[in-house]
């Protein structure tokens, strides 16, 4: 979860009021910047836990001692706080997919180097698999999210504090038609997103119990509402869909310089043009408290992935994702590939669909989403050499397909094994023997 400002009205006097009909073409004209796609990002959101002892929590003073020193690291992606201690790292744009590989990794390995020293280590998992949730920030944007969410029940703290995700952000495409235009690639997003969120499902645990989900991260989503968490209508048209939906979304709060921000009842941020003064400020604001699993930054940020296992997990959605979007070829193939399964969504957006909620309880135990996703690795593979992709990335997604897609497994599996006390990958040895 980011709920970094949005920099998508960054063009408007950030102090005026709107009206609803500037609010439309602001979003209509500059969330979605259209061009050759050239750019691929990755954001990356971890749990931090004990090195010797993951179960046990860790202290907000030995949190705040360790993040003080990683603020003393140089390193070329942006490092942040997520609200209940959870570490993001955004990588910048870059030009290759290996490019992006090699500066995250680089990274990652300095943060990892400071956290060993302070005796912590980071934990890919969609949703925290042993500890309940607990905030470690306490700022009012947080306290007026919290109190927010809580008004759908307990998903919403589960979520700011205890899940994760590998979020891929990619250019959102040419103008025109076709297999790298924006208009066949925001519906790419939103139907091959749910063939991500099985294929890639690694979150079945929360507090120490299954859930009966193999993406519980997802299911939280799903759980905090349409209003909150949930993608437009797919008319067609990407710009008046997003802006509609935006107009139509709850205010999650209205921000003040001292004291505690309202948090407003079922507030429209249309609403609000038509009775307040909403700035574009407040409008930058709203975005960011808008969680669809597609969210237009002027690119797109795929934010259905669960959080990997690894060191380099994360490595195999950036690249199944980035090939199956920036190669034409693959992109055509990928899209003939996830088409039947559209029918499946209708007429509900995503994530609250059917598609999307049978992706995130049974992954790829679903048989048509595993036979796609078969069909996608597949393609991605073919793709990558294309897009210059090196050895290690190549075997990496060679290798996840084997041990996981193949079999209609995900790292979700592994962990449902493991509480079992059955060794995953030992043909079901019993881990107690």
């Amino acid at each position: 979860m980011s709920d970094s400002v949005s920099d998508c009205t960054d063009e408007v006097e950030p102090r005026t009021a709107l009206t609803e009909a500037e609010v439309e073409a602001l979003v209509r004209g500059i969330c979605f910047k259209t061009g050759p796609p050239r750019a691929v990002g990755v954001e990356l959101e971890w749990l931090v836990h004990e090195l010797r002892s993951p179960r046990l929590p860790v202290t907000p003073e030995r949190l705040k001692a360790a993040y003080a020193a990683l603020r003393t690291v140089p390193l070329s992606s942006p490092l942040t706080v997520e609200p209940g201690g959870q570490l993001e790292l955004s990588s910048p744009p870059a030009a290759s997919l290996t490019e992006c590989v090699r500066t995250v990794s680089a990274d990652m390995a300095a943060v990892r180097a400071v956290l060993d020293q302070h005796g912590l280590a980071l934990s890919g998992s969609g949703t925290d698999p042993w500890r309940t949730p607990r905030r470690f920030l306490h700022e009012p944007r947080y306290d007026a999210m919290e109190a927010c969410l809580d008004r759908t029940g307990p998903a919403g703290r589960a979520m700011m504090c205890a899940s994760a995700s590998v979020q891929v952000c990619l250019d959102a495409g040419y103008e025109e038609p076709g297999p790298l235009g924006l208009g066949r690639r925001w519906w790419l997003s939103h139907t091959l997103g749910a063939v991500l969120t099985a294929a890639f499902a690694n979150s079945p645990l929360l507090a120490g119990a299954p859930t009966g989900w193999r993406s519980t991260r997802q299911l939280l989503w799903m759980e905090i509402g349409a209003g909150r968490a949930g993608g437009p209508v797919l008319d067609g048209d990407p710009r008046a869909s997003w802006a509609r939906h935006v107009l139509d979304s709850p205010v999650m709060c209205v921000r003040r310089d001292g004291g505690p921000w309202d948090v407003p009842e079922r507030l429209t941020f249309r609403e609000w043009t038509r009775t307040g003064a909403p700035t574009r400020e407040d409008l930058d604001y709203h975005i960011s408290t808008l969680f669809p699993p597609v969210r237009p930054r002027g690119h797109l940020e795929l934010r259905m992935i669960d959080a990997q296992p690894g060191e380099d997990g994360w490595i195999v959605p950036l690249a199944v994702t980035t090939a199956l979007f920036e190669d034409p070829e693959a992109a055509e193939i990928a899209y003939r590939a996830v088409k039947p399964l559209a029918e499946r969504a209708r007429p509900l957006p995503a994530p609250h669909n059917p598609l999307w909620t049978d992706a995130a309880r049974h992954g790829l135990a679903d048989p048509e989403l595993h036979e796609t996703a078969v069909a996608c690795f597949a393609t991605a593979l073919r793709a990558l050499p294309r897009l210059g992709a090196d050895d290690a990335i190549m075997t990496a997604v060679a290798d996840y397909l084997d041990r996981y897609v193949l079999r209609g497994r995900t790292p979700a599996d592994d962990q449902l094994d493991r509480l079992r006390g059955v060794d995953p990958h030992a043909n079901g040895k019993d881990l107690r023997s």
